[in-house]
């Protein structure tokens, strides 16, 4: 008996010991590679006071870089080192030069991107479901030589339907098609869609964050970036997945995005992000078209000069963190308005003060979010965040015909942007996202319209809608604001 009780007391003391090794070797990897003081100081606390819970905990939620994405694309572009300099020939005699007032909005975006503004581009916006995947279905049915598409959400449902036989169409016509998706956004997606759209055709691969052997818990990033392209000269990107939802047939009703049709140099901008993402998930690089001449959008009175920037960004930068970055510039460079649209209201303490401080300068900053949530935990985390907005005149507006999940920046009169990236830490940190950025009058303005029509349908959220729900919801919302780095 007492043989027994020693032997199960050493099994239990090596499981213990090792679980301390592995807890030090997690605080140390905390310790070097946390971004923030109070992020390292949580997890070492978490590590050496619950080491059997933190520490598989702190290696799939933990990291906040995405290996081996940056040395693959480089890896691509020295496989086909005339690929860069063939693009940016092709581009140059587009390039934007910016002016003073251009350059104050959204210079430093090309900086932080390594990308160029591009002039003569069309940019229109699609304003839900329906005329936006008319308009994908028109583009996809356009190609003449190759699609390029890509989702962070497909569902093998009608509208996945409609997508599977359209593809299958196109590749039937002789027109190459590369499908990427987002394995953990689609996860209930059978492979009888998959392998319908191989034996099809369509070259489809999944993202696969996991690739490589360091990488086995790289399962907390996402890449939700969105877009059809066709030829390398016209497509689409925005908010909407591949899903009946997306058409308003959910258990939420009417669903709010938005997507823009691109046409123009920045298409060809855009293709460059999905070769990247292509070449992670399937390491070839297809051919594409990167020498055709870009054609020129605008009239020749230049009103529609369309100025654009796509802006990728993801877990790969480092120490800079791009999507922070570019919600952060936004908000400081607005003088007059900052209006933002989001599904998912869960900013860190940096986005929170840069939104008191700019509507402590006199602008009008709004903030529209979702009154019914598809997500409970940032629909509760939203709640925390009231206070904070309303002590210093921060509107926070929610939508209330349906779901909003549209992505939508407008900065005064003169930037404006429509992408995949919420204004939470998953898109700031975690997500690999992007975003068309323009500087254009008209299509400010089409954008002013478009929130202005929304907001007619928001009702302010004032701070009592938090304090008067009862203990319990309060509870959650502070509970769900614990789990903000993550969401």
């Amino acid at each position: 008996m007492f043989e027994q009780l020693g032997e199960k007391l050493t099994i239990g003391g090596i499981l213990l010991i090792g679980a301390e090794v592995l807890a030090l070797i997690s605080v140390a990897n905390a310790l070097m590679s946390t971004r923030s003081a109070t992020g390292a100081w949580g997890w070492v606390m978490s590590l050496l006071a619950f080491p059997f819970l933190a520490v598989p905990a702190y290696w799939v939620f933990g990291r906040r870089e995405f290996n081996g994405y940056g040395e693959r694309r480089k890896e691509a572009l020295q496989k086909k080192e005339d690929l860069l300099e063939t693009l940016i020939s092709t581009l140059e005699p587009h390039y934007a030069k910016l002016d003073d007032k251009q350059e104050w909005y959204g210079g430093v975006l090309s900086k932080l991107s390594e990308r160029r503004y591009t002039r003569g581009n069309e940019i229109s916006l699609l304003k839900d479901g329906h005329a936006t995947f008319d308009e994908i279905f028109r583009i996809i049915d356009s190609a003449e030589d190759y699609l390029l598409v890509q989702f962070f959400i497909l569902k093998a449902d009608q509208l996945g339907e409609r997508l599977r036989l359209a593809l299958i169409n196109r590749a039937k016509a002789g027109v190459r098609i590369y499908l990427l998706y987002d394995e953990i956004g689609s996860y209930g997606l059978p492979k009888t869609y998959i392998n319908s759209l191989r034996e099809g055709g369509v070259a489809v691969r999944a993202f696969h964050s996991t690739q490589g052997r360091s990488n086995r818990f790289q399962i907390n990033f996402r890449n939700h970036r969105k877009m059809v392209l066709a030829d390398g000269v016209v497509g689409t990107c925005g908010g909407h997945n591949v899903g009946n939802e997306y058409l308003g047939v959910s258990r939420i009703g009417n669903w709010r995005d938005t997507t823009v049709r691109i046409s123009g140099p920045a298409a060809m901008s855009l293709q460059m992000v999905f070769l990247e993402d292509w070449y992670w998930a399937a390491r070839e690089i297809p051919d594409f078209n990167w020498t055709q001449p870009v054609s020129n959008c605008c009239k020749e009175d230049g009103s529609d000069d369309m100025t654009v920037l796509v802006l990728p960004f993801g877990p790969v930068e480092h120490i800079v963190e791009g999507g922070t970055l570019y919600f952060l510039n936004a908000i400081s460079r607005a003088k007059e308005r900052i209006w933002i649209a989001s599904p998912y209201f869960v900013p860190d303490h940096c986005i929170v003060s840069a939104l008191q401080l700019a509507s402590l300068r006199g602008v009008d900053v709004r903030i529209m979010i979702p009154s019914v949530p598809d997500k409970w935990t940032p629909y509760l985390a939203s709640f925390s965040f009231l206070e904070e907005m309303e002590v210093t005149g921060v509107r926070v507006l929610r939508y209330g015909d349906g779901f909003m999940h549209q992505k939508a920046v407008l900065v005064d009169h003169d930037m404006a942007s429509v992408g995949t990236a919420n204004l939470d830490n998953r898109s700031m940190r975690l997500n690999f996202e992007v975003n068309i950025v323009v500087m254009n009058r008209k299509f400010c303005d089409d954008v002013e319209a478009m929130f202005l029509a929304d907001f007619e349908q928001c009702k302010h959220a004032p701070l009592n809608e938090y304090r008067s729900q009862p203990w319990w919801f309060r509870i959650g919302v502070k509970l769900a604001r614990l789990a903000a780095p993550v969401l």
